[in-house]
């Protein structure tokens, strides 16, 4: 072997250490197999039913002053639950649904979720698709509990299909806060949903929620092959 890191080889000219070196690899590799991608962290996809989210005052105008929200049981998402409060929402044309259940923690502004057939019953002709939170020019509706009426001049939605998850999570799609994802479901009834809106958190679980509707469609229910694709 030279000084410069050349090996020399007796009749065969001369064969640089990079030139071995890459052998090697290629050798243990064949071995050993190239290492595989890591298993994709467990996805859970979940149908959420028509609900709402409710602020401390309205909750108050609802229910009465000092009012808290009664756990009736937790959800997947770390801190956020069923309650066993009820409210009747009342839409155009004076249509209502009774048995409206509220989601915990509180809110700071309030907002009702629908799925498509729930709007249509409602009177809603044209109820927009947004991500929790964003409502400003939205439809509002008539909320009644039992101790009061709620006028909400807006708020009222169809949640936007969309996906919880972790940094570390997000980090192994490669996705960004913000952007979009497909969900593919197989099956008889098999549907890939093209716009999963990524929601990230360092509290959260990885977790698809879609509407009863979407979930419906797809056979959600019975549904064995689900991917989630970037």
């Amino acid at each position: 072997m030279s000084n410069d890191g050349t090996v020399l080889s007796q009749g065969h000219g001369t064969v640089s250490r990079a030139e071995i070196e890459q052998t090697v690899r290629q050798i243990v590799l064949a071995r050993i197999g190239r290492p595989s991608r890591p298993e994709p962290p467990a996805l859970r996809v979940d149908a959420s039913a028509r609900h709402l989210h409710v602020s401390q005052a309205d909750l108050e105008t609802l229910f009465g002053p000092g009012y808290e929200l009664k756990v009736h049981r937790p959800l997947f998402q770390e801190g956020n639950f069923a309650t066993q409060e009820t409210v009747t929402i009342i839409g155009p044309r004076s249509r209502l649904i009774s048995n409206l259940r509220i989601l915990g923690p509180l809110r700071k502004r309030t907002q009702v979720e629908l799925a498509f057939t729930d709007a249509i019953s409602l009177g809603f002709d044209n109820l927009p698709i947004r991500i929790s939170g964003d409502t400003a020019g939205t439809p509002g509706a008539l909320l009644m509990g039992p101790h009061g009426v709620l006028e909400l001049k807006e708020g009222v939605i169809r949640a936007a299909i969309h996906v919880h998850m972790n940094p570390a999570e997000a980090g192994y799609y490669g996705v960004r806060q913000g952007g979009l994802m497909k969900l593919r479901i197989g099956g008889s009834a098999a549907v890939t949903f093209e716009r999963v809106a990524v929601r990230i958190d360092p509290t959260s679980r990885l977790n698809v929620h879609m509407d009863t509707d979407e979930a419906n469609a797809c056979g959600l229910h019975l549904a064995r092959e689900i991917e989630l694709i970037k």
